[in-house]
């Protein structure tokens, strides 16, 4: 089973195909993920990201709300 992590969009490149990558920003690190499927994504955007690809928006509330979820099923 794959978990969807929320993470919050630092940088946007666009590549030579006119793919988009975003630099996702979690708690404790950064990673690359596809727009792929979110291409209104904007730097700010919170962001579901799952096997690489951001797949879902979130407010900032939701996103604060999932994370508090994952710190409580963590300890």
């Amino acid at each position: 089973m794959c978990l969807a992590i929320p993470g919050r969009i630092r940088r946007i490149a666009v590549g030579g195909d006119g793919s988009r990558m975003a630099e996702v920003e979690y708690p404790s690190t950064t990673r690359i993920a596809a727009l792929l499927y979110l291409p209104e994504a904007e730097v700010g955007d919170y962001v579901l990201v799952q096997a690489g690809f951001a797949i879902r928006r979130l407010t900032a509330g939701e996103a604060a709300e999932v994370q508090a979820a994952l710190e409580t099923v963590a300890a």
